[in-house]
Formats: C-alpha cells, sequence, structure tokens
C-alpha cells in the first residue's frame, strides 16, 4: 500500500511538473501581444500562452508575483538585467536562415560574449511628413537629412510686415525632433551610472538648432509669434493647408493615421551620412532563466519568429482593426526585414518600394531601465532651455539634482 501511495504521488508531480512546462506567462508592455498569444494557442492543442500587460516593465522586471516565462518590451537591454536572460541559439539552430532575416545592427544589441540573449521584435524610424504637391523638392526618395530640412524650409518661408505667415520647419516644433537631432550629432546618450554621454556632440547638436532658427527663421521671437499664432492646429493639418511645409513624427504614427489623411502626404525618413537612427523605444524579446514553463515558451519563440506568422498576425491585426491604432507587428516595423519587404507593403502599399533599408539602420544605445523618465523630465528640458538660450544649469547638475530628489544612488558621468 505504501508503494502504491508512492507512485501515485510521483506520477501527479510528474503531471503537474508536465502541465506546468506546457503553459507558459508572457510578460509585455505591448497589449497587441494578447492576439499574437491567442493566434498561437488556437494553432495547436499542446501549448498555452497567458498574456500579463504591466507599463513600464523595465522598472520592476522581477518584482512580481507572476514569474513570467517570457518577456517582451521596450528597455530591456541593459547590463543589470542581462544575468535574467537565457541563451536564446537554439532559435537560429532550429532555423539556420532565420539570422539573415533580422536587421543585423539590431540583433547585435541583443548579444552578449557571441551569444544572443534578447531578439528584437519591431522598431520605429524618424519621419518627415509634407504634402504629396511639393515631393518634387524633396531630392532623395527614401531619406532626407537636416540640411535638406533647413534649406527647403528657409526657402518657403513667407513674411510680410516682418511677421511670418507661412515657415518651412522649426526643430522648436516637436521634443522628439530635437532629442533625435541630438543623436544625429552623436551625443550618444547610453547606459551608464545611470547615464553616460557625448558633451561634445551635445553641445554640437545645440550650437546647430540655435543657428538653424537664426539663419533660417528669423531668430526665436519670430518663431514663438508664428507657433503662437498658427499652432492652435496640430503640424500634420498646417501641412495640409500649405501653412508649415514639413511636419516630424514617428513612423507608427504617421502610419496609424486613417487612410484617408495618409495618403495626402509624402514622407522621408529622417538620416544622417544615410544612416537612418532608430527610435530607442525598439522592443526586444526574451525568455526568464526562472522561469517554468521552458517548453511552451521555446516553441512559442520559434512560432512568432516565423515570417507567415508574422503575416498571419498582420492579417488578424487588420480583420479585428487592430491596425486602425496599432503600427505592424508590436507597433513598428518587424524587425525582420523580409517581412518588411515582403509583407508589410500588402497592408501598407506607401511602403512597397520603401522599406526600411537593411545596412543602414543607426541602432540606439544600450540606455538605462529609467530612461522613459530621464529623458522627459532632465534630458528634454535641458535641450529646450539650451537650444532657446536659457541660462540654465548644465545636464550633469540637472541629472544630479534630479537623481537626488528621486531618491536615486546613482549619479552621472558626461564623457
Amino acid at each position: 500500500m505504501k508503494l502504491f501511495f508512492l507512485f501515485l504521488t510521483l506520477f501527479c508531480l510528474s503531471s503537474c511538473a508536465e502541465f506546468e512546462d506546457k503553459a507558459a506567462i508572457l510578460l509585455t508592455d505591448r497589449p497587441e501581444f494578447a492576439l499574437y498569444a491567442e493566434q498561437f494557442n488556437v494553432s495547436q492543442d499542446k501549448y498555452k500562452i497567458e498574456v500579463i500587460y504591466r507599463n513600464n516593465i523595465a522598472d520592476n522586471l522581477y518584482n512580481t508575483a507572476e514569474n513570467p516565462d517570457i518577456i517582451a518590451g521596450s528597455w530591456l537591454k541593459s547590463a543589470s538585467t542581462l544575468k535574467y536572460w537565457q541563451n536564446l541559439d537554439f532559435l537560429f539552430r532550429k532555423n539556420p536562415d532565420l539570422e539573415e532575416a533580422f536587421y543585423p545592427s539590431l540583433l547585435a544589441l541583443g548579444r552578449f560574449d557571441d551569444r544572443q540573449y534578447l531578439v528584437p521584435v519591431s522598431f520605429n524610424l524618424p519621419v518627415i511628413i509634407f504634402s504629396k504637391d511639393n515631393s518634387q523638392l524633396v531630392s532623395n526618395p527614401f531619406t532626407m537629412e537636416l540640411e535638406e530640412i533647413k534649406a527647403l524650409g528657409k526657402d518657403v518661408n513667407e513674411e510680410k510686415d516682418g511677421v511670418y505667415t507661412r515657415m518651412g520647419f522649426s526643430p522648436l516644433w516637436n521634443n522628439d525632433f530635437l532629442f533625435e537631432t541630438a543623436v544625429i550629432f552623436n551625443a550618444a546618450f547610453r547606459e551608464g551610472n545611470p547615464l553616460n554621454w557625448n558633451e561634445t556632440g551635445l553641445l554640437e547638436a545645440i550650437h546647430y538648432i540655435r543657428g538653424w532658427i537664426d539663419e533660417a527663421n528669423g531668430g526665436l521671437k519670430a518663431e514663438d509669434e508664428f507657433f503662437f499664432k498658427y499652432f492652435f492646429d496640430p503640424p500634420p493639418k498646417l501641412v495640409t493647408s500649405n501653412r508649415i511645409l514639413f511636419a516630424y513624427m514617428n513612423s507608427a504614427d504617421f502610419f496609424t493615421m486613417s487612410n484617408e489623411t495618409r495618403t495626402t502626404f509624402d514622407f522621408r525618413m529622417l538620416s544622417s551620412g544615410g544612416l537612418v537612427p532608430v527610435s530607442e523605444n525598439a522592443v526586444y524579446y526574451g525568455l526568464n532563466k526562472k522561469g517554468n514553463s521552458k517548453s511552451a515558451a521555446r516553441e512559442f519563440t520559434i512560432w512568432f519568429f516565423k515570417e507567415e506568422t508574422q503575416m498571419l498576425l498582420l492579417k488578424k491585426s487588420r480583420d479585428k482593426h487592430i491596425s486602425d491604432t496599432i503600427f505592424g507587428i508590436a507597433n513598428g516595423f518587424s524587425a525582420m526585414h523580409t517581412v518588411n519587404e515582403n509583407i508589410f507593403p500588402l497592408y501598407y502599399p506607401m511602403l512597397l518600394g520603401r522599406t526600411p533599408p537593411v545596412g543602414l539602420l543607426a541602432a540606439p544605445n544600450i540606455l538605462p531601465k529609467n530612461w522613459v523618465d530621464i529623458k522627459e523630465r532632465v534630458i528634454i528640458p535641458y535641450l529646450r532651455d539650451a537650444c532657446r538660450g536659457v541660462n540654465g544649469a548644465p545636464l550633469e547638475q540637472r541629472l544630479s539634482d534630479w537623481l537626488r530628489v528621486n531618491n536615486s544612488a546613482f549619479t552621472s558621468t558626461a564623457q
């Protein structure tokens, strides 16, 4: 009888472990992964994926009771979290051609010591939009550099009695454009303790923007008067009315405009020296070393990173009208260039022959997990003040003050 109960106990433990290994938890800050998990669950009957949504998952990645098996989101590429990731090389052993399908600069960002710990899922790019009627003004059919935006904007400026009635473009109209300009000038914000940057590149960017305001747009006062007079309408509407020549936005915002609105515009990817900077909130994917359901997590991983799977997900997003508000895969271009080239134009015809080029993407630096707050509370206010000529504390002091107020033990380093 004791032998029977021992056998029964071992059988139950084995069965429970097998059941646990067939149901995996996916933690994400991208709600569309609920649709992706649903499609995986109905595609087979052996494994199940349960999705848990959290904001800012990088801040409390492992302060969660759920103990996730899969994690997908932004800001995962941090030295402090490296110890938690499983090696994902099995993904490429299963499909030797898969590595070539990814943008190499994005894939390299998830590789440490020649092992793949994170795999890119999606990314966005900075784009300049303008009326199709003005397409002939732009020299390159794919990309656009700062100098051309500045020169073309200056050419269309109109003033009457010392007051501008039309203005091509100002860097001060969009905070993200200010930041991307700093990136282009190699300000090189990156993870440190908690943040390092290149002070020379940062100051060059500020000098360039201040020169743009003075040389192209008649100075800060003229820009401010124009802004306060006309910017009660959003920039795309001002482009449509020919009040301004260019507007800036990221690719996700552009491709989730209504089709009727979007097709009135043309676009170019913002570039420098032919390279296009990838927005720093690219989505990455990893498997938790502490996960309990390794088999289910691996099967979902292999399924998700297939070209035919991503085609299915794009179709389901369209059918369920998710694509009305969510662009592409996880609200961005797929990190697999083959998907962008072969499939995206079927759902976004404007991308036919204009998908992000392989080899020309400049991957973002690895940033601290609290980067969103640092950028919003410290970097952007500093850039705006400096570009407007406001005398204030240098960036290093602002960051130190902010960290002290927020009870952080970190310090900053400008190099």
